[in-house]
């Protein structure tokens, strides 16, 4: 994977289920401290969010945090058809981007 600035990400328990939206200048740090449980009182460790379904790189880290912010004013279906449209299967990403 080519290395970024930033990257604006979702994380997901399972299809069509709870989402989580985020930044990171690292996405593959975040994502295994996310899957390790390593932030406890978190919304994405409460609700088993441990799925990386969609993630989006950017040059500098000032864009992909004024992307985090506009993503999550959306509604929810406009998050869903945004998963849909690049991963239909739901997969774990984290796998494909990563391993």
């Amino acid at each position: 994977m080519k290395q970024h600035g930033g990257y604006v990400y979702i994380m997901a328990d399972h299809a069509m289920g709870t989402l989580c939206v985020g930044v990171t200048s690292n996405l593959e740090q975040r994502v295994c401290e996310h899957k390790a449980g390593r932030f406890p009182d978190s919304f994405t460790d409460r609700y088993d969010l441990h799925k990386l379904v969609y993630y989006e790189c950017y040059d500098d880290i000032e864009s992909a945090i004024a992307r985090e912010k506009r993503l999550k004013h959306w509604n929810r279906n406009w998050k869903l058809r945004l998963i849909i449209d690049q991963n239909p299967d739901w997969l774990d990403l984290y796998e494909e981007a990563f391993k």
